[in-house]
């Protein structure tokens, strides 16, 4: 069953040009369109699919500073202002709020990692509360059990996944731009050695700069090209209970079980980390270099099965701009979620907060995270093909980033000054090895 997603209606036609195109309409691929066409540049984005359908509907919805990578904060730290100019410049919902996050352990180790990063967060300006335990128990008096500690992030919020990107290409589409669902993009032509148009099923948009935003399907559209992007994708099942008469913290996690408060009142539910492995050719292809990364994180990595595989994202094969592609084929990744999964979480949340026993599950479901050898993304134009910029391998942190990667994205692709430095994110990086690299959180 997939996640509750916001309709919107789009032009089925693409134009014949544009200054710029973006292929996916996740949240980066939406935000990079809005904050470009907010500069007077003609924007047409296009979606396989339906826009927000896939992982950028499919997640936690946290939009966090807490516990970032070092290379990601400047960009979430923006972003979280962005979220609230984006709702007040364009009056489109998001459902965003800063509630604050609630992080709640009885692992010394954990709290002491959280203390070490609250010292480096004070230096970037960012402000966490480390919590007794009398100050996590009071916090988190819905569990109703005793804490060893805690953090309570009061400047971080939460947005609602399934309106976010929906609203953002409302919202872009009231400024000129064009958004076009169902509207897969086969490939790029070039001229002269840089971009000159892309070849869509619906027809060919002529252009000089594509961003490619295509999210888990990133990797094996770049193959197309000749560029090599190591990208490996995880499962993960999230499920969401109905309202209960109890306030329960918005959003709230332990080693156990997240829980998120969505603005109908449901609980978006999930085991932080946890997924399942689906093995494809990709996959086996990068493997070497996501040796780093699943060293760090294999205790909450399981062996999948062939979901991967039937849904095409991942695939080596090299497809024709006159046929139908594998994205056509599997408009939107809607992976089957992992039963055992789903129990489990269901069962860890009612152990953490009780109050939820009696709330009924209303959805499961199951989405693809893209992940880079480093857990960070790929962000900037790809050498040796001028006017293609990269921007996919978000590694499950997306979402709450989105705002500031699209400004980003659209700084880069019209030569503006950079709203964050963006030599972190470069692509060339993806040649060497992640030892020693790979993101902390």
């Amino acid at each position: 069953m997939s996640p509750p997603l916001q309709h919107i209606n789009t032009s089925p036609k693409p134009p014949a040009s544009a200054d710029v195109v973006v292929i996916g309409g996740g949240i980066i691929g939406v935000f990079t369109a809005y904050y470009l066409a907010k500069r007077g540049l003609s924007v047409a984005l296009v979606e396989k699919g339906r826009i927000g359908a896939e992982q950028s509907s499919r997640n936690w919805g946290w939009c966090r500073q807490q516990n970032r990578d070092a290379r990601e904060l400047p960009l979430a730290s923006k972003s979280l202002d962005l979220w609230e100019e984006f709702a007040a410049e364009s009056g489109e919902d998001t459902g965003f709020h800063r509630c604050g996050l609630l992080y709640l352990s009885n692992d010394e180790a954990e709290i002491s990692r959280w203390a070490s990063w609250r010292d480096f967060a004070k230096t970037a300006g960012v402000t966490t509360h480390m919590l007794s335990s009398r100050e996590a128990a009071e916090r988190g008096q819905a569990t109703g059990r005793a804490w060893k500690g805690g953090v309570f992030s009061p400047s971080d919020g939460t947005a609602d996944p399934g309106k976010a990107a929906p609203a953002v290409a409302a919202a872009l589409i009231k400024l000129g731009g064009s958004v076009h669902q169902n509207c897969a993009a086969r490939g790029i032509e070039t001229e002269g050695g840089r971009v000159s148009a892309v070849v869509t099923e619906a027809g060919v948009i002529k252009t000089r700069t594509v961003v490619m935003a295509g999210g888990a399907w990133a990797s094996s559209f770049c193959r197309q090209l000749g560029i090599r992007f190591p990208q490996a994708s995880i499962r993960q099942s999230i499920l969401s209970v109905s309202a209960v008469e109890h306030r329960l913290p918005d959003a709230v996690v332990s080693a156990g079980v997240s829980a998120t408060r969505r603005n109908d009142g449901r609980y978006a539910l999930a085991i932080s980390g946890r997924a399942r492995v689906d093995p494809t050719g990709q996959f086996l292809r990068f493997a070497p270099q996501f040796v780093p990364m699943f060293a760090k994180r294999w205790r909450n990595l399981r062996p999948g099965g062939l979901e991967a595989i039937r849904s095409g994202h991942e695939t080596l094969a090299r497809w024709r701009l006159d046929a139908p592609t594998p994205m056509e084929r599997v408009r939107i990744l809607d992976p089957k979620p992992d039963p055992v999964s789903i129990k489990d979480t269901h069962r860890r949340a009612i152990e953490l907060l009780p109050q939820l026993r009696d709330a009924k599950i209303t959805h499961a479901w199951a989405g693809y995270i893209d992940s880079t050898p480093d857990g960070v993304p790929g962000i900037g134009e790809v050498p040796g093909l001028p006017g293609f910029i990269l921007a996919a391998g978000f590694s499950g942190h997306g979402f709450g980033i989105g705002p500031g990667a699209g400004h980003l994205i659209a700084d880069i692709a019209s030569g503006g000054e950079p709203i964050v430095d963006p030599v972190p994110y470069r692509p060339e990086r993806f040649s060497g090895s992640a030892w020693g690299k790979v993101a902390e959180f």
